[in-house]
C-alpha cells in the first residue's frame, strides 16, 4: 500500500491497482528500487526486463514524494538500478513518456547525457489510436547502449 499510496501522490504518474502494486513489487523487485526515509517510502522506480529483449529494461515508473523534490532522488534511484542491472546484461533503457511530462524528460534526458549514451524518442502508443482520446500519446524514450560491467573487463 506505500507503493500504492505513492504513485497516488505523484501526479501525472497513473496510479496503477494496489494489486498491480503488489505484483509490481514482488515479481520486478530486482529490477526495481525504493527509497526509504524515516521508515516512509518516499521514491520508487519500478523497472522490468523486455521479455523478448532482454539487455533491455524498461522503467515503468518514477515516483517521488513532493516532500523530498529538488534533491536529485530520481537520478540516484536510476542510477543505483543502472549500475545493479548492467552488471547482469542490461545494454538499454526505455520508458514512455507523456509529452506534457516535463519532469521526466528532463530526468531522462539529463541521464542519458550524464552516460554520454545515445537517445532515441519514437512514438510508443498514439492518443486516438490506442488510448481512444482519452490519454494523451505516450512516446517512448530509448537510451543506450551502456557498456556492461562485465564487458568491460574483457
Amino acid at each position: 500500500m506505500a507503493l500504492h499510496r505513492l504513485v497516488r501522490a505523484c501526479p501525472p504518474l497513473d496510479p496503477n491497482s494496489p494489486y498491480c502494486n503488489l505484483l509490481q513489487s514482488s515479481h520486478f523487485q530486482s529490477t526495481s528500487v525504493a527509497a526509504i526515509n524515516a521508515g516512509d517510502l518516499v521514491g520508487s522506480v519500478t523497472a522490468y526486463r523486455i521479455p523478448d529483449r532482454p539487455d533491455t529494461l524498461f522503467i515503468w515508473q518514477v515516483a517521488v514524494h513532493p516532500s523530498v523534490r529538488g534533491q536529485g532522488l530520481a537520478r540516484t534511484m536510476l542510477r543505483k538500478l543502472l549500475e545493479r542491472m548492467t552488471a547482469q546484461g542490461i545494454r538499454f533503457v526505455e520508458t514512455s513518456i507523456t509529452p506534457g511530462n516535463e519532469a521526466s524528460w528532463k530526468l531522462f534526458t539529463g541521464l542519458a547525457t550524464e552516460q554520454h549514451s545515445d537517445m532515441v524518442r519514437s512514438t510508443m502508443f498514439e492518443q486516438e489510436l490506442h488510448f481512444e482520446g482519452a490519454h494523451e500519446t505516450e512516446y517512448l524514450f530509448r537510451i543506450g547502449p551502456f557498456e556492461s560491467a562485465n564487458s568491460s573487463n574483457t
